[in-house]
């Protein structure tokens, strides 16, 4: 889309006029950027997704922005550090209204579309959801905007749980850990929930590239306890 490029340009553009960010890492750039910095000024590595769900552009649809912040790094490659590395993570959503979510470290729903190309443990997961319970609060509904940001958004309010497993084709899922799942993990974390890939927590991963794909389940912790208990095989 041309709205990702073009965000993409205007938000790099913005970050490297402050003189405080080391290094970008983008979904819209190849390999990391490093802008020049101011001297004595603390330096930041900032990974960002510009447009999140551009898909949804034609259909008029909510899409965001998602960021993620880590201090640079004396040593070692400083554009693949863990979750826990970050010290402020949000996102942006473009709608109704624009609204800024961001924690600094004080303080659902699922696509059946591709159901069959998940693992059986998901699959069982959703067929519990499914089955009415009324102590449980089953049967869950099922949404899903096909923006991130849109998608977390509403679990962060309503609680519940999203979750975007891996597929048949992708085996290591699709969503981008530094700039997508690690800030969502960040702000479910600081709101109370969790984040997962249904095996490990999202936080202690260790990026093997800029661009690392992960599963992503997040949402209440209850919900994604449940969901890692399917997946893992326990129930």
């Amino acid at each position: 889309k041309k709205l990702d490029a073009w965000a993409n340009d205007v938000v790099v553009r913005a970050l490297e006029e402050t003189g405080l960010v080391s290094a970008l890492v983008s979904e819209e750039l190849d390999e990391p950027r490093r802008p020049a910095t101011r001297g004595g000024r603390v330096r930041y590595v900032v990974c960002i997704d510009p447009v999140d769900g551009s898909s949804n552009l034609d259909v008029n649809g909510i899409v965001g922005t998602i960021f993620s912040i880590r201090r640079s790094a004396a040593a070692g490659d400083d554009t693949r550090q863990p979750g826990t590395a970050q010290v402020a993570a949000g996102y942006i959503m473009y709608g109704p209204a624009t609204l800024m979510v961001l924690t600094t470290g004080n303080g659902v729903d699922g696509n059946e579309g591709n159901f069959a190309k998940w693992e059986p443990g998901v699959q069982r997961y959703i067929r519990h959801l499914r089955t009415p319970d009324v102590p449980t609060g089953r049967p869950y509904t099922a949404r899903y905007v096909g923006s991130l940001v849109a998608d977390f958004h509403r679990t962060l309010l309503e609680g519940g749980i999203y979750l975007y497993p891996p597929e048949a084709s992708r085996a290591s899922g699709k969503l981008r850990l530094q700039y997508e799942a690690a800030p969502m993990a960040f702000l479910a974390e600081q709101a109370g929930g969790r984040a997962s890939t249904g095996h490990e927590r999202i936080m202690t991963i260790d990026p093997a590239t800029p661009h690392a794909r992960v599963p992503l389940v997040i949402g209440s912790p209850d919900d994604v306890a449940m969901a890692e208990d399917f997946i893992g095989g326990r129930q």
